[in-house]
């Protein structure tokens, strides 16, 4: 659904069809990990998650409002030990199709993700 959304935003906005899987994909991820770690699957915490396109730049906030996690202690899924592991790739491939990725609190409590896409 939010991927969706996202790309329906990203195709209002002319955004170039090349772009769209990369966001897509950044989206999707995201998501994912706010659920799972950020808010650590508790139904009770809502994912809030903003679009914009402003100077050729696509530009995802993705809010958990949970107690988040250290995206540094995430293990290196390039790692020679990490390679046959199931899960474990969805920051890299953030970080890999997207322009711009930050990890930042939200002053109310939470973490953004903010990813931008340059245009």
């Amino acid at each position: 659904m939010a991927a969706s959304a996202a790309e329906d935003f990203a195709k209002a906005g002319s955004v170039p069809e090349e772009a769209l899987t990369a966001i897509d994909l950044a989206v999707r991820e995201s998501v994912a990990n706010a659920v799972k770690h950020g808010n650590r699957l508790d139904a009770d915490k809502n994912v809030e998650i903003t679009l914009s396109i402003a100077e050729s730049v696509f530009e995802i906030r993705v809010r958990d409002f949970g107690i988040g996690f250290n995206v540094e202690a995430i293990p290196d899924p390039t790692d020679p030990a990490n390679l046959l592991n199931a899960t474990g790739r969805g920051i890299l491939f953030m970080r890999s199709f997207m322009d711009e990725v930050e990890w930042l609190r939200h002053p109310e409590g939470g973490t953004v993700v903010r990813m931008a896409k340059n245009l």
